[in-house]
C-alpha cells in the first residue's frame, strides 16, 4: 500500500466498553449496540488496546495523533486502562509525534482521582449536559429512571477545580429545543463553559420499533423537529452574535462561519462534501465505518486480522465516504446553501424529495432556516476577517444597527409603515400592544441584523 493511498490521519472513536453505560439516557442510539455483541464482557484487552494505538500511530503522517475515548460510558474501564493507554502512547511514538487524547463522558463516575489523571496527561473532555436541571433530567436518567443532573453537575465541578481542560455536548430533542435561551444561558453563565456544541436527536424508527440501525423514514417522539431545530440555532445565535463572538465557541456556529469564508474545511465532519474518515472501534477490535453506523453491513473487519490502514483505505469505506457525495439529490445540488451544508449527515437523509428522489435531510428545513437567518452577520463576519479585522467588530456593528432601529421605532407613526421593514403598518407590526411579546422581540431581533 503507498502512501497516496491512505489520507495523512484518520480519527477514531475507540469504545473500550462498547455500549455499556451506567445511565439509561431515553435518545441513547447507542444503548441498542449491546445486542450486536451477545455473551460480550464489554472490557477492551491490554492485547487490543496495544495493537489500536500502534496501528492508529502508524496510521498517521502526521505528528499530531487525536486518541479520542467514547462508549457507552468510557470512564466504566477505570483510571488505570488510561494509565495503559498513556504507556502505549508513548512506548509507540515516534520521534516529535505529540498525541491529544479526549474523551466524552456524562460525568457522573468522575472524582478528584480521575480529575488529576486527566489534567496530568492533558485530556480534553466533553461532558454531556442537555441544559438547567428540568430539561437535562427530561431525557438524561440513570438506569433506575432516576434524574443525574446533580450527579453531572458534581462532575462538571470537579473538572472546573482541577483545571481539566472541558467542553459542553447539548443533545438537541423535543423537549429542550423549545428553550433555546435557558439552554445557552444557562451553559453560559451557570455551567461556565465557554465551548459548547449541539448535537440534533434524530431517531429512526426500525421496523421492529427499536432504533438499533439507521433505517425507517419515521423518527421517535423524542426526536427534535426541523422547524424547533431551526429556530434553536437561529435564537441561540442572534444571542452570541450580539454578546459573546469571541467569547463563547459554539461548534455550529464556528463551523458556518469558516464555510461562509469558502475555507477548505469546515471543522465538523456533516458539513463536509464526502466522509469516511471519522471511524468506530469497538471493544473486541471490530472497526466500523462511522460511529453512527455501528452495524453489521458498515464492519470493515477486526484490526487483530488487518492493519487499520488497509480498512481504512478499503474499497468499501471508499464507497462509504464518497456516497455521501454520489447519493446528494438535485434538489441538494441546486440548493444555495450547498457549500455550507452538503447534505449534512448521511444518517439523517432519509426523506423524499418534491420531485421523489429519496436522500433528502430529516432536518433539510432547519438547516435552510438557520442559513437563511445567519447570511447578514455571517458575510459581515466573514468581510471583516478577510480585512484582517476581528469578527468580534460585528457586535459594534450590530449594536449600532440595533440602536438605529429602536430610534426610528420611536419616532413612527400608528399608520407608517413599519421601520423594520416588514412591509406592515407600524400598529401591526413593532407598535402593535399587548400579544406575543417574545414574538415581536424575535422579529425586532431578526429585522435589526438586516438593517445594520
Amino acid at each position: 500500500m503507498t502512501e497516496n493511498q491512505t489520507p495523512p490521519r484518520i480519527h477514531v472513536l475507540a469504545k473500550p466498553v462498547g455500549a455499556i453505560c451506567n445511565l439509561a439516557c431515553a435518545y441513547c442510539f447507542f444503548l441498542d449496540k449491546e445486542l450486536l455483541y451477545p455473551g460480550s464482557s464489554f472490557r477492551m484487552t491490554d492485547e487490543i488496546l496495544d495493537t489500536y494505538i500502534r496501528q492508529l500511530i502508524e496510521a498517521h503522517r502526521t505528528k499530531e495523533v487525536t486518541v479520542a475515548w467514547q462508549g457507552g460510558e468510557p470512564t466504566l474501564m477505570g483510571v488505570d486502562f488510561y494509565r495503559r493507554a498513556i504507556e502505549l502512547q508513548n512506548e509507540h511514538r515516534r520521534p516529535g509525534m505529540t498525541f491529544e487524547n479526549t474523551m466524552q463522558t456524562n460525568g457522573t463516575l468522575l472524582d478528584d482521582e480521575w480529575c488529576q489523571f486527566l489534567k496530568e496527561n492533558n485530556f480534553l473532555i466533553g461532558i454531556s449536559i442537555d441544559g438547567p436541571r428540568e430539561l437535562h433530567d427530561a431525557y438524561r436518567v440513570d438506569k433506575g429512571g432516576k434524574p443525574t443532573f446533580d450527579e453531572v453537575m458534581r462532575g462538571l465541578r470537579l473538572l472546573q477545580k482541577h483545571g481539566v481542560e472541558y467542553n459542553i455536548l447539548v443533545t438537541l430533542n423535543r423537549i429542550n429545543a423549545d428553550h433555546p435561551l435557558e439552554v445557552y444561558r444557562f451553559l453560559r453563565d451557570d455551567a461556565g463553559t465557554d465551548w459548547m456544541q449541539f448535537i440534533p436527536v434524530v431517531e429512526r424508527i426500525n421496523e421492529d420499533g427499536r432504533t438499533l440501525y439507521q433505517e425507517g423514514a419515521t423518527v421517535s417522539e423524542r426526536s427534535v423537529t426541523p422547524e424547533q431545530f431551526g429556530r434553536f440555532l437561529s435564537a441561540t445565535f442572534d444571542e452570541w452574535v450580539r454578546n459573546d463572538v469571541g467569547e463563547m465557541f459554539v461548534q455550529t456556529f464556528e463551523a458556518t462561519l469558516r464555510n461562509w469564508m469558502r475555507l477548505p474545511s469546515s471543522g465538523m465532519c456533516v458539513f463536509e462534501p464526502t466522509c469516511g474518515l471519522g471511524l468506530a472501534l469497538e471493544h473486541n477490535g471490530d472497526l466500523y465505518s462511522c460511529d453512527h453506523f455501528v452495524e453489521p453491513q458498515y464492519l470493515l473487519g477486526n484490526i487483530q486480522e488487518t492493519h487499520i490502514m488497509e480498512l481504512v483505505a478499503s474499497d468499501q469505506q471508499r464507497a462509504f465516504g464518497q456516497g455521501k457525495l454520489d447519493a446528494l439529490p438535485r434538489a441538494c445540488r441546486q440548493c444555495d446553501f450547498l457549500f455550507a451544508c452538503h447534505g449534512e449527515c448521511p444518517k439523517n437523509r432519509f426523506l423524499t424529495t418534491s420531485e421523489g428522489e429519496h436522500g433528502l435531510n430529516y432536518l433539510c428545513e432547519g438547516w435552510k432556516a438557520f442559513f437563511h437567518h445567519v447570511d447578514r452577520p455571517m458575510q459581515m463576519m466573514a468581510s471583516l476577517m478577510r480585512k484582517g479585522r476581528p469578527a468580534t467588530e460585528v457586535m459594534r456593528i450590530l449594536a449600532q444597527g440595533d440602536a438605529r432601529l429602536e430610534a426610528a421605532l420611536a419616532s413612527a407613526g400608528r399608520n407608517d409603515p413599519c421601520p423594520c421593514g416588514s412591509g406592515l403598518k407600524f400598529k401591526h407590526c413593532h407598535g402593535k400592544r399587548g400579544g406575543d411579546g417574545k414574538q415581536r422581540a424575535e422579529a425586532k431581533t431578526s429585522t435589526a441584523l438586516d438593517s445594520a
